[in-house]
């Protein structure tokens, strides 16, 4: 766990002293981007070629960005199994909770302009976010990078059987503290979506619309939507499957509720588009606005054991797991590298990036088959010129 002082002053230490703070984040040069291996992205054509041929998944896409260049797009299989439509760069597949960063984003990028203080208590903002009675204050900064101390994934059950987030949220000073709030993490869904509140009482507009203007138009994210209705009006949009490829009747509206949680849906190329952003450099050499706002977001604030436990089982290759505001970040084989999964019923995705490198990869596929997340860690292997590892386990029960 990172100190009070790197908490509360989270906002001074990023926005005025990063130069110091992170020296290599103002130091690219046309030199150094030279010195990024080039990707063979013709192997990871083939490997997700693999995937199709022996994991029973549907669809699946994915991107590689170089030295903050997207230098490959595709799709993989059908959007419904059996159907012929193919999966393409454009079809439009859920987030799920990797959409947390994009509400850490906003409200961070809110606090760059002014507009609000990140150590605010949360609950002044979102009024129905009701916590357990406590001396320490959760404050915006603790919200995004889940440090509220309630029991993980509090009243998830109760999104999934279709009650409404601001209902649910007033339910939660019911619940015991796992930990002191602040001291530990806890991944939540219902209270980390209170950032979608916190944005409707700053701006006065729907969350989806201040996203829409502030992210996606900003970024050229023209497939990209924040709602069970912007999946459904896609014009290629992948179904959701379970493992043996079979159709699931219908995409579920549940964690539409929590939009700030786990409501983005796009195609693979705005997800590479929004990986993008997450390393843009406006400024090269000086201290950019981007850059700071992207240091605070991938500044890692609370250990995460748990995630560590479930990548030492799995993978073992990342070390060092924390969360920072939105996004979860690990030491790579001595590189810091950032990233998130999700998954909700018949959908994963992920992203992982080196910030500093520039790069990085996206998958998203429709089924819960766990070994494509394998992707993630041959590409670092390649980006770092490490030994090449069989990450995927294809022939593992999935």
């Amino acid at each position: 766990m990172v100190s009070r002082f790197a908490l509360l002053g989270l906002t001074a230490l990023v926005f005025s002293t990063l130069s110091s703070a992170n020296p290599s984040a103002t130091t690219k040069t046309s030199q150094q981007s030279n010195l990024i291996p080039s990707i063979e992205t013709e192997i990871f054509d083939l490997r997700a070629q693999e995937i199709m041929s022996k994991l029973e998944i549907a669809g699946l896409a994915m991107a590689i960005v170089e030295d903050g260049k997207i230098t490959f797009a595709k799709g993989y299989g059908e959007t419904t199994s059996g159907s012929g439509d193919l999966v393409s760069a454009d079809t439009v597949f859920r987030w799920a909770s990797v959409s947390k960063g994009v509400a850490a984003h906003v409200l961070v990028d809110m606090a760059r302009k002014g507009k609000l203080k990140l150590d605010t208590p949360a609950s002044d903002l979102a009024p129905t976010l009701k916590l357990p009675p406590s001396d320490t204050k959760v404050d915006i900064t603790h919200l995004l990078s889940h440090q509220i101390g309630i029991v993980r994934n509090a009243y998830d059950d109760k999104i999934e059987g279709g009650m409404g987030a601001k209902e649910i949220r007033f339910m939660l000073e019911g619940l015991p503290y796992q930990c002191a709030p602040t001291t530990c993490h806890t991944y939540q869904n219902v209270a980390y979506d209170a950032a979608s509140e916190i944005v409707q009482t700053l701006t006065g507009l729907p969350y989806k619309s201040v996203v829409q203007t502030e992210v996606f138009d900003r970024f050229g994210m023209s497939t990209a939507s924040v709602s069970y209705e912007g999946l459904l009006q896609s014009k290629s949009w992948a179904k959701p499957h379970g493992r043996k490829r079979e159709l699931i009747d219908s995409v579920k509206p549940t964690y539409y509720r929590v939009p700030a949680a786990a409501g983005v849906n796009s195609s693979i190329k705005d997800l590479a588009r929004w990986m993008v952003a997450q390393m843009e450099d406006e400024f090269p050499g000086a201290v950019s606005e981007s850059e700071k706002r992207q240091a605070a977001l991938q500044t890692p604030l609370i250990r995460t054991r748990r995630e560590q436990r479930y990548i030492n089982r799995r993978f073992g290759q990342m070390t060092n797991a924390h969360y920072g505001m939105g996004f979860r970040v690990y030491n790579y084989k001595g590189h810091k590298v950032v990233g998130h999964r999700g998954g909700v019923e018949g959908y994963r995705s992920l992203i992982l990036l080196d910030p500093e490198k520039r790069s990085g990869i996206a998958v998203m596929w429709n089924s819960p088959h766990y070994q494509p997340t394998g992707l993630q860690f041959e590409f670092m292997d390649q980006l770092y010129g490490l030994p090449k590892q069989d990450w995927l386990k294809l022939d593992e029960e999935s």
